[in-house]
């Protein structure tokens, strides 16, 4: 699912984020949202979002429920 799209993403959901200090490589961390922080319907580089571990990024892929 698009990570780029607020709408898309919820609390609780499992995620692959990019990092800042990742963006070169974009080499992804998977984690579960803790709180959404892009106020914006949408972003180009996808959606800023504070994983349970503290840790910070764009959403790259909403990683499917199983």
């Amino acid at each position: 699912m698009d990570g780029s799209n607020r709408k898309n993403i919820e609390v609780g959901f499992e995620v692959e984020i990019v990092q800042k200090h990742h963006q070169r490589t974009g080499e992804l961390t998977d984690g579960i949202v803790k709180r959404i922080l892009t106020k914006s319907p949408n972003h180009p580089h996808g959606i800023k979002v504070l994983l349970e571990t503290g840790e910070v990024g764009r959403v790259k892929k909403i990683v499917p429920e199983n």
